[in-house]
């Protein structure tokens, strides 16, 4: 990562004035990185902080340098941490702002936060929330402000006094997400279309997920358990961003068919409302084909892609991570997506202690196969299983003879592959596909660069194809947005090299 500048400390929050806490930026919500998307990890909070009569500012140092004069203002300051790389970014965050603002009170919440609250409390944190984070986080402000015991306040993580995620319904009241000074959408991540480009919004109508897959970070947090937001409060935050120029919505939901009717009925408002706006969204295997009967009518509703956490093509990594389904049903899947005019868009866990050379090499002819070669990022071949503190995988002895020390500043477990040339082609692959997303090669390019190495990995001849300038491609090329999930390490206007070549979602 690059050095950030440090600059002077100002005077922070004692507690003196605690009504400076209403005013304009004295709370200061910060994103470190949502996949691209404009966050509404903070949009969401800042809402309900309107609706209770603060003024929060937001920042995001995805795309907006690190500003010290918002952070001297502030008084409290909300750390986003909705995922792993976010998490890293916002402890050196943290520190800049301990550097700048010792006095006031930091808060990180989130998916993230919550496993690994003791870490963040004895290094960097005054307080951490996980699970349904708005409503704490309000009281969590509101108690600061008339000088409370802030011990009481439920949901909060303190030091010595660590308690668990929020699991509650959201309110009645519950707030459409405030978009309000946070950087236009052009800032982020496009759709790239027939060879254009839209704005892109991204909305959320439910957080957590029905399903326990071992590594999945929602599972230790929510343990199965998912709520969904209301409509109006989702349809809406999408008529706002339609009218700041999006075209296409993507749903973040960590399963969009946790809760089908809930889904449906807001896509088929949506559609009625705005029919040229398309939408992607992120669904289980297993779920597709459990719903495969409502496709049709999705695909006429203006869905053009479907993210899949398919991880692997080999049933034994698949059962290993107890993801529900197998290689098989992907191919199924293809068959019910295709005829609805719909994308599969997997993403993979390419390295596991499972995962064998032989099918990691099987991993391209299948996808070679089945015409996957544009509708797979090529950062996706290079994730590495990452095991977080507080993972259902840990508690399995099949993971347990790969696993090293926990590196608690990195947060997650070290582990192995027993042969020893896979961590050798992950390094190697890994160092490919940064290069190549640095001189913007074809992914059909970078895909016969590591299918290749792979192949050398493993002492035998690559199988003969056709030059990937000739090779038959999906005409036109898929939809897709243009930050690739896990994208290769680059700087940000914010000064970081964002690490995103780790394993992030859990789906």
């Amino acid at each position: 990562m690059a050095e950030l500048s440090v600059q002077k400390r100002g005077p922070g929050w004692t507690g003196d004035d605690p009504k400076v806490l209403r005013q304009s930026g004295a709370v200061l919500l910060i994103s470190c990185y949502e996949l691209g998307h404009q966050p509404i990890g903070i949009a969401q909070p800042i809402g309900f902080l309107d609706q209770a009569g603060y003024a929060p500012a937001g920042l995001d140092i995805a795309v907006e340098e690190f500003d010290g004069e918002r952070v001297r203002r502030a008084r409290f300051v909300g750390i986003s941490v909705p995922m792993h790389t976010a998490l890293r970014l916002g402890v050196r965050v943290a520190e800049m702002i301990r550097e700048i603002n010792p006095a006031c009170h930091i808060c990180f919440f989130g998916l993230y936060a919550s496993i690994n609250a003791e870490y963040l409390l004895h290094h960097v944190a005054d307080s951490v929330i996980g699970g349904e984070y708005e409503t704490p986080l309000v009281s969590l402000v509101e108690a600061l402000e008339r000088c409370q015991e802030i011990h009481a306040v439920e949901g909060v993580s303190l030091r010595g006094q660590i308690v668990g995620p929020v699991l509650k319904r959201p309110p009645l009241s519950f707030p459409v997400p405030s978009h309000r000074g946070l950087p236009a959408l052009d800032q982020y991540a496009r759709l790239e279309r027939d060879g254009a480009l839209h704005l892109a919004g991204y909305v959320e109508a439910s957080r957590g997920c029905l399903h326990h897959c071992l590594h999945c970070p929602i599972v230790p947090v929510y343990e199965g358990r998912f709520f969904i937001f209301p409509e109006e409060a989702v349809l809406e935050d999408i008529r706002r961003q339609v009218r700041a120029g999006a075209t296409h919505m993507t749903f973040g939901d960590p399963d969009f068919l946790n809760g089908p009717g809930h889904s449906l009925s807001i896509v088929r408002a949506m559609h009625a409302e705005f029919p040229r706006l398309t939408f992607d969204f992120t669904a289980k295997i297993e779920h597709i084909l459990k719903h495969r009967a409502l496709f049709p009518e999705v695909g006429v509703l203006g869905c053009i892609f479907v993210v899949s956490a398919v991880e692997s093509f080999s049933d034994t990594v698949l059962a290993h991570l107890e993801k529900g389904h197998t290689r098989a049903d992907v191919i199924t899947t293809l068959d019910i997506l295709h005829p609805a005019g719909i994308t599969l868009r997997p993403s993979l866990v390419a390295f596991t202690p499972w995962t064998t050379l032989e099918d990691y090499c099987e991993m391209f002819d299948i996808v070679e196969s089945n015409n996957l070669i544009d509708a797979i990022d090529p950062v996706q071949y290079t994730v590495r299983l990452l095991i977080p503190p507080g993972s259902t995988l840990l508690s399995r002895t099949a993971i347990q003879k790969f696993l090293g020390l926990l590196d608690q500043a990195a947060f997650q477990y070290q582990w192995t592959h027993p042969d020893p040339r896979m961590d050798r082609l992950h390094h190697a692959v890994r160092v490919a596909v940064e290069e190549a997303a640095r001189v913007g090669d074809d992914p059909a390019v970078t895909f016969e660069r590591l299918r290749a190495l792979a192949s050398g990995v493993a002492d035998r001849q690559p199988p003969v194809s056709d030059a990937a300038g000739s090779r038959p491609r999906m005409s036109p090329r898929p939809p897709r947005l243009t930050e690739p999930w896990f994208c290769c390490a680059e700087p940000t206007k914010g000064q970081f090299r964002l690490l995103r070549t780790e394993r992030q979602d859990g789906i």
